[in-house]
């Protein structure tokens, strides 16, 4: 982890008590600060005014109150869509998205600074991994969009940037606290976790007993194929993702969502639509058809449209729940990593934006 409280807002609610009293402050301090925190959203310790300013300035003394700022945004002509960039305080950047819908407003936040899975059509894997976000990092990123937009959030997608189970412990302590009627209170029913399908950590996820949704990027309806644009097919087999998916099924009463981008000449056969149809029945599961965006870097190109209308049609007459994607934010690069790539190959100084 790159480092335990850099800053307070990775307190969870008991950890603050228990830092409190060390400092010899009084208990209930800790009610009116995590609620500065993680209900007013304040970036600083100024910002608590019911706080004295010798408090504060002690406070200020061994951490700061926020992790994150601001570094860009763009916002889509098209639907609205915003594209933020963000800065951390030691130098990296990650993306985060705003997508508005006629039922509210959807999140979908990063959790590592870069990605070690190298998914072979996906723009965040490109530098590979820098480290891994914090729980207070994957919270900022939340608090800085509501605050941005002046609207509630309604549902986070743990979906952009890195492999949400590859940074386990934060991902878990993040949704705690995400979801803790003392903070946000954002139901759990309106969080989806997306995994490229580490098997261990899915049955650990599922035994969380969480209401969380767990997505699942398959991409592939056999290991062949698979392996040749996911590089974590060589260390587990769809067979036991699928199992993994059951048993998550069954532990947790909740269906499961598989991530499939339409990636042309390679996944979006017929023969590759029976495939995937003969590896879901009987699962409990939802499939994500997903247009594949195009990466300036990879050699992948999307599927048509007729081809993908053509994979759709097949799975709903055999009975498999199935949607296509809707595109977001096209005109602003709004895909995973993609902004972010080329903020970094324009070679733009992080540091001029975050003093």
């Amino acid at each position: 982890m790159y480092s335990e409280y850099k800053d307070a807002l990775s307190f969870t609610y008991d950890e603050l008590i228990e830092y409190l009293l060390a400092k010899g402050e009084k208990a209930y301090r800790a009610k009116q600060i995590y609620e500065w925190m993680h209900k007013k959203l304040a970036v600083s310790w100024d910002e608590m005014t019911n706080i004295s300013k010798l408090m504060r300035e002690e406070l200020a003394k061994d951490y700061s109150v926020f992790p994150l700022k601001i570094v860009d945004k763009l916002v889509s002509e098209i639907d609205g869509t915003a594209k933020y960039l963000m800065g951390t305080s030691d130098g990296g950047i990650i993306e985060s998205v705003a997508m508005t819908y006629s039922y509210g407003m959807s999140v979908c936040i990063s959790s590592q600074i870069g990605c070690r899975m190298g998914c072979k059509f996906c723009a965040s894997t490109l530098a590979g991994l820098e480290r891994s976000l914090t729980a207070s990092e994957m919270l900022a990123q939340i608090y800085l969009i509501q605050k941005d937009m002046g609207r509630r959030v309604d549902n986070i997608v743990v979906m952009g940037i890195g492999e949400p189970f590859d940074n386990y412990n934060e991902l878990i302590k993040f949704l705690h606290m995400i979801s803790d009627e003392r903070g946000l209170n954002i139901s759990q029913r309106s969080i989806t976790v997306s995994t490229c399908g580490l098997v261990d950590k899915m049955y650990d996820f599922s035994n969380e007993h969480m209401a969380v949704t767990l997505a699942v990027s398959l991409h592939a309806p056999n290991d062949e194929i698979r392996k040749t644009i996911m590089p974590v097919a060589n260390r587990y087999s769809i067979d036991e993702i699928i199992k993994a998916c059951h048993y998550y099924v069954n532990t947790t009463g909740r269906r499961v969502t598989f991530e499939y981008s339409m990636i042309n000449g390679v996944n979006d056969s017929g023969e590759c639509a029976e495939q995937l149809v003969s590896i879901l029945r009987g699962l409990l599961c939802h499939v994500n058809l997903i247009p594949l965006n195009d990466v300036e870097e990879r050699s992948h190109t999307r599927t048509s449209e007729q081809g993908i209308h053509y994979f759709q049609k097949y799975l709903e007459k055999n009975r498999i729940n199935v949607t296509i994607r809707k595109g977001m934010g096209a005109d602003i690069d709004a895909a995973c990593g993609q902004l972010r790539r080329k903020y970094i190959k324009q070679g733009k100084a992080l540091s001029d934006n975050l003093s």
